[in-house]
């Protein structure tokens, strides 16, 4: 996931391919990157696409960063394609 603080609204913006070829989620936050505001407006905003409680998902790998990695319980790979589209397909 490649999140953008300071986006001017929280949004999922769609996948993109990154540099390595891997399919990655671009999403935009209103939030500074102060303090972890981003991040936990990233929590919400993906908690709520996915209709589950903030505590269900965390950041685990990135907190620091703009690529990060969730860590999101009790979701399956097909909640995750119905709340954000299926990734592309590696060139």
């Amino acid at each position: 996931m490649r999140l953008t603080p300071r986006g001017g609204r929280d949004a999922v913006d769609g996948w993109a391919i990154d540099g390595a070829g891997r399919p990655i989620l671009k999403v935009r936050v209103a939030a500074p990157p102060v303090e972890g505001e981003a991040n936990d407006a990233l929590v919400a905003l993906i908690a709520k696409a996915l209709k589950r409680p903030r505590g269900a998902v965390s950041v685990a790998v990135g907190a620091g960063g703009r690529i990060k990695q969730l860590e999101i319980d009790g979701v399956s790979a097909a909640e995750l394609a119905r709340a954000f589209g299926a990734p592309p397909a590696k060139p």
